[in-house]
């Protein structure tokens, strides 16, 4: 699962659910504090997404 983590500690996974692509954002206690509200088909549009909603790593 590709992840990168934030320099404040919180870790993003752009995950496939299916033939979707989505992201997640856990914060450095464990708890999911984000997610993506749809899916995507393409893997590039997930993680633009997730850079809108505030991602500053890049995903392996």
């Amino acid at each position: 699962m590709p992840n990168c983590k934030d320099s404040n500690g919180d870790t993003w996974e752009i995950y496939q659910s299916g033939s979707q692509w989505r992201w997640r954002r856990t914060a450095s206690n464990g708890r999911i504090v984000g997610a993506s509200a749809e899916s995507y088909v393409n893997r590039s549009d997930c993680v633009d997404n997730a850079r809108r909603n505030g991602m500053k790593c890049n995903p392996t």
